[in-house]
């Protein structure tokens, strides 16, 4: 794989990579529009293969918050072409890393030493390498460790890469200015506390043993010592990405298993800890050779405040939807709706989130859900791309939703798209919530 012995830190340097790359787009949509000239039934999947290769070649180049764009929008199978998704998915653990000098070059600014003074062992290629960060293997006193090394500036681009990546996500993504404004600064703030290494040793440590008493779920230990604000290091977990799993398949009493324990691990979290795990994409999990669920990577936590938790989960209640004064209360309180609505659009978006809101919480209304049900998915799906071509979402002065659910839908979606992928039914327990 491509290492790259430099990456754009600066301002400038980073606007005129976005500015190469818009000009590749640019080139892309002439290419396709002189095919068209030439034969007019001509698809537009060239044109979306060209132009996801040099996005996230682009991306790849920059890292941080713009590549942690495209790992997001990949999970959403309804917002991207198919093309998009298999490109973008790739910054889950397979981007292209950064070269050994410049691995050794973070090292000597935090330790004063090279990695090949601190342990025993370090491999100078990257063994995994994602949006934020790349993972090297090591080993000291007889451990295996996994060094996570944060690339260089990322924490200091994020605010600008995220206005960059603005016209790309509205142009080409059909997304809503007004709830890009509104959310972006949500995924800002998320994305910062990912750049910072420290915080994340701290939640990692505390939620790992709050969550340690779940069956089948396996945590590696972590090393203060030898971790610093953009370097983290913990035990080494042998096994397979849960991606790879993924496309083999695993054994059905064992899919079960891991599918139970994911499950139980964001129930408690959700529901107990109110503080979640909210980027449930595959390359944040380990398959065991004793097919237990390994958790890898705390970077992107979501606090739940308290009375949101309550207001937000009320969506939960079968009830609630049978309640024309309480769903229409839980609905304004979440800015589903605005007072400032005229009658037609209050009828239209009450309709749609109820719609949707029955959708999203069948797997609560039995004790059981069965998350291998494709019809379930397919009316998900279609309900996803519905939405994503509807004129009103798009083109609405206001934002439909509150910022604090960004992250906790993410993070359903995420879990919802893992369990149907693992083809399980598993124990929801229903609505009781703790």
């Amino acid at each position: 794989m491509k290492e790259y012995n430099k990456i754009p830190v600066t301002r400038a340097q980073r606007t005129g990579k976005f500015l190469t790359t818009g000009a590749k787009i640019g080139t892309n949509y002439l290419k396709h529009f002189g095919r068209k000239l030439i034969n007019p039934a001509s698809s537009r999947e060239r044109l979306h293969e060209d132009n996801a290769r040099d996005i996230y070649n682009s991306l790849s180049e920059l890292k941080g918050s713009a590549l942690k764009v495209a790992q997001m929008l990949s999970m959403d199978k309804n917002l991207l072409p198919a093309a998009y998704q298999q490109k973008f998915a790739m910054a889950q653990y397979s981007a292209p890393p950064l070269s050994y000098p410049l691995v050794v070059k973070t090292f000597r600014a935090h330790f004063g030493k090279g990695p090949d003074e601190l342990f025993d062992t370090f491999t100078k290629k990257a063994v995994n390498a994602a949006s934020m960060g790349q993972v090297h293997q090591a080993t000291r006193a007889g451990k295996k460790l996994a060094v996570k090394v944060q690339y260089p500036g990322v924490g200091d681009s994020v605010k600008s890469d995220l206005a960059m990546v603005k016209p790309i996500a509205l142009s080409m993504f059909n997304l809503n200015p007004a709830e890009y404004d509104e959310f972006i600064q949500e995924v800002e703030h998320r994305m910062l506390e990912e750049t910072d290494y420290e915080l994340e040793l701290k939640r990692s440590m505390q939620l790992s043993q709050a969550t340690r008493h779940i069956a089948n779920l396996v945590f590696p230990t972590y090393y203060p010592e030898f971790s610093s604000p953009k370097i983290l290091v913990m035990d080494w977990l042998e096994g397979q990405p849960l991606g790879e799993a993924l496309k083999i398949g695993l054994p059905p009493t064992e899919a079960h298993r891991v599918g139970q324990a994911l499950w139980d691990f964001y129930h408690f979290q959700m529901h107990t800890l109110k503080a979640v795990h909210a980027d449930p994409h595959p390359g944040n999990f380990i398959i065991t050779p004793d097919y237990k669920l390994g958790i890898i990577d705390f970077g992107c936590v979501k606090v739940i405040p308290g009375p949101f938790h309550k207001l937000y989960f009320q969506l939960l209640d079968p009830d609630l939807l049978k309640q024309d004064r309480k769903r229409l209360d839980v609905f304004y309180r979440l800015r589903f709706i605005y007072d400032s609505d005229s009658t037609a659009e209050r009828k239209f978006f009450e309709k749609l989130f109820t719609q949707l809101v029955e959708l999203l919480s069948r797997p609560f209304k039995n004790t059981t859900f069965n998350f291998a049900d494709r019809a379930y998915f397919d009316e998900l799906f279609a309900f996803g791309e519905r939405l994503s071509k509807m004129k009103e979402l798009r083109e609405s002065k206001k934002p439909r939703g509150v910022r604090d659910a960004l992250y906790i839908n993410r993070t359903y979606f995420g879990l919802y798209n893992i369990l149907h992928d693992l083809k399980v039914q598993v124990n929801t327990g229903g609505l009781k919530l703790n």
